[in-house]
This record gives structure tokens, sequence and C-alpha cells, in this order.
């Protein structure tokens, strides 16, 4: 439940006196957010990095809706023109948790329109339940007028959403098939045991938040490798034998840290920018963050998500380089395989159906550590509890000193795999860094 922490009671006639948004707790925000990652695991053609950007548009949105109640921080929507943040009525009173339960309601049911039933009714029950707490202590007036409000800020971003139509209808074709990939030497083509076509060929098209258009192709792979080759002494082909040797034969410690970080399978797990919500939930949590924080928080890390998912999906598309499975097999031993296994199909030694370079789980968990440090600091340590029930896989908590030692391993994670290369992981925490500082030097505070 969203109490007013300081006791400030809403006075329409004295600006001075109005609630503002920090004075909540950030229990409404919470709870949404909770609920994405359960549907996130479940919803058709929102994984990586369609469900990034749906965390960016609810984010941006949720701060804009309540950024009136917040009078530290400026408003964004003139940034981005064909974005309509309507006005709020001044000298009006807002309830502002119910602002935020309004939006969220609106934009899970718009951006959503494919899960089951199940989902549609947790959708609908966390809306009435947060309604009915709060109309036990708001008047209706002020309840209505702030659900309103919500209404109108989720259309408004649903509508900008439609403007950018490969990133607002990717998630209903995620794999289209008039993309045919380029062969050559050393390109990307779909890989066993099931050869599943590429995902998201179109994705470094949608629009970004923070990243310009000439910031969204990452660095060529021959900035770390040189030209492609097979020869045994070219770097390329040493970057393949790091990765032979890591998964043969099968280390405990390494296969449970990619385990522990994979969520690469649908309906197993929420997809890897999820992974990032899920800490960002546990650390809101611990610090018991207000509502101002929290709002503020989610609307930076799923912009920064978004973007760095683009520049990731650019540039795999651009330089199509192929999976380790692929060079290995041909090159170093064709009965190798990488110790990723899909445990909802039964398929073994499976990898990601798009190239290898650079690493999308890089991306994310970069893009979230940038966030992130600048809330809780460079030296915050946790233990990240995201999958500790799990037996499909091992989930065992893992402990950390740092967002960014987080990071760094979520990417070494994917060698450990088979399914990169360390170029990739690299190149991955390029962009995801970069994505997060373009982020944080947006104008959000006055």
């Amino acid at each position: 439940m969203s109490s007013c922490k300081s006791g400030q009671v809403d006075d329409p006639t004295d600006p001075g006196k109005i609630a503002q948004v920090k004075s909540y707790d950030a229990d409404v925000s919470l709870q949404w957010y909770k609920l994405f990652l359960e549907i996130d695991r479940f919803s058709p053609g929102y994984r990586p990095p369609a469900a990034a950007r749906l965390l960016g548009y609810v984010g941006l949105a949720g701060y804009e809706a309540v950024v009136p109640g917040m009078p530290d921080y400026n408003s964004l929507s003139k940034l981005y023109p064909d974005l309509l943040v309507p006005s709020i009525e001044v000298g009006k009173e807002y309830h502002w948790p119910t602002v935020l339960n309004s939006v969220y309601y609106h934009l899970f049911k718009k951006f959503y329109p494919n899960i089951t039933q199940i989902y549609i009714d947790r959708i609908d029950a966390i809306n009435l339940r947060f309604n009915s707490i709060y109309g036990l202590k708001i008047p209706k007036e002020v309840i209505d007028r702030s659900t309103s409000r919500g209404i109108a800020v989720a259309d408004a971003f649903y509508t900008w959403s439609e403007t950018d139509q490969i990133g607002h209808n990717g998630f209903k074709n995620p794999t289209p098939l008039d993309y045919v990939p380029p062969k050559g030497p050393g390109k990307w083509q779909p890989t066993g045991p099931d050869y599943s076509p590429a995902l998201f060929p179109y994705w470094g098209k949608v629009r970004p938040f923070a990243l310009k258009q000439d910031e969204l192709l990452g660095r060529p792979y021959q900035y770390w490798v040189g030209e492609f080759s097979e020869d045994v002494r070219s770097p390329f082909y040493l970057q393949a034998m790091e990765v032979y040797g890591m998964t043969s034969p099968v280390v405990y410690n390494r296969q449970w840290i990619g385990e522990f970080w994979s969520d690469d399978i649908y309906e197993l797990t929420f997809e890897p920018s999820g992974r990032w919500i899920s800490i960002a939930n546990q650390v809101i949590e611990d610090h018991k963050s207000s509502l101002e924080t929290v709002v503020f928080l989610y609307a930076k890390l799923g912009m920064a998500l978004t973007d760095a998912g683009i520049s990731v999906w650019n540039t795999k598309y651009t330089y199509n380089i192929e999976r380790p499975v692929s060079f290995i097999n041909r090159i170093i031993d064709p009965a190798w395989t990488p110790t990723l296994n899909n445990t909802v199909n039964g398929y073994k030694g499976i990898t990601p159906s798009f190239p290898a370079y650079p690493s999308g789980h890089s991306g994310f968990g970069a893009a979230a550590a940038g966030i992130l440090n600048t809330f809780y600091g460079t030296e915050y340590g946790m233990t990240d509890k995201s999958h500790e029930l799990r037996t499909e896989f091992n989930g065992i908590p893992r402990t950390f000193n740092s967002f960014d030692e987080m990071a760094i391993e979520n990417a070494i994670s994917r060698i450990y795999l088979g399914v990169h290369y360390r170029m990739d992981a690299d190149e991955g925490l390029a962009i995801g860094y970069k994505a997060a500082r373009k982020v944080n030097s947006l104008p959000w505070k006055k």
C-alpha cells in the first residue's frame, strides 16, 4: 500500500503544501514491476530487445505522469516532438500513486494484447486492489481526476509508440520471413538443434530515447580481432578456442554462472533485460526507496535498456558474425555443443537465434549497471536472489560487491555457456555503458 510517508495532506490552494511524489512509498510501482516479471516470462514475442522497449515506454510514462509532483525534476517531453503529454489541472489535487496505478494498468493492457487470461486477470486484480486501498482514504473526486490523468498519459505514450512502427509492432512478428541472412565466410546462419530463424533482424531501426542515430552502431568486430580468419594463429581463431576451452570439460562454477545469468528460454524465465528489473526490485525493497526515486529509476533504467538493445541489435545485423558453435564445429571439433539447454522443450546445446557480435546480455547488464550506480553507488554489494527457488537450472544466489561486477560476470557468463566470444562480451559492455551515460546526461534535474 502506498502511504503518504510525511503525513502531508494535499491542499490545492497552496502548491507548496501539495503532497509531493517523494512523500509516498514505492509499493504501487514495485508491485507493477514485479507483475511485469511474471508476464515477461510468458508474453509471446516479447523477448529481448522488445521487452526492453516496453520498459522504456512504461518507465518514462510513469515519470511524465507524476513529474508535476516532483519539483526538482523536469519533464522530458520537449525532447520528443511527437510525444504530447497532457498537462495537469493547475491548482487541483492529485493522488500520485493512483496516477501511476492508472498509467501502468492501461499501458499493460495496451502493450500486452496476446497474453493468456491468467495474466489479464492479474493485471485487472492489481489495478482493483490499489484502487480499493486508495479509495478508502482519498476523496472520490481526487481518485477520478488522478485516474483520468493516468489514462491520458498512457494514451499519449501509446500513440507515440505507434509512430515507431518497427518497434511498436515488433513483438507481433519477431522472426520475419522476408529476412534472408547474408552468406559468406564467418557470416551467421541459423544454428542447431532447432535452426530457428533470425530474431528481430530489423530492430536496429527502432527509435531510441537518448542515443542519436549516428551512435547506434557499435565498433566493427575487427576492432577486437582483425579480419575474420580460420587460421590457427589468428585472433578470431583464438577467441573461438577460448570458448572451446571454457566449455570442455564443463566446470561446475562456470556452468553455475552461465545458468544463473542465462534467462534465455521463453516460458522458463523472464528475458535478459527483465533480469535487471528483478535486480532493481531487490535493491528498492532493501532500501525502502521513495516513490520519487523509484519512478525516476524505472524511467532511466527502461530507457537505457531500450537504447542498449537497439544499438546491440543494430550492430549484430550489420556485421552478422557467426556463433561459436558454427566456427567450432567447422574448424575445431564437429562434436562440440554449447552448454545452454532448453528445459522447456528438451533441446540441448542451443544457441540464441541471432548473430553473435555483440552480446545482448552484456549490453543490457552494462546499461543497467550504469544507471543503478547513479542511484546506489559504485560499491553497492548485494546477493541476487532472482532464481533462488528454481530447480530446472542452477539459480543458487550469488553475492557481488558492485553492479559493475554483476554486469561483467553476466557478460562473461555467455562465454561459459559457449554462445558468445569474448569480443561479444567486451563490445556489449561498451554499448551498454554508453547507453547509460547518454540517458544519465538527459536534463532530468532542474
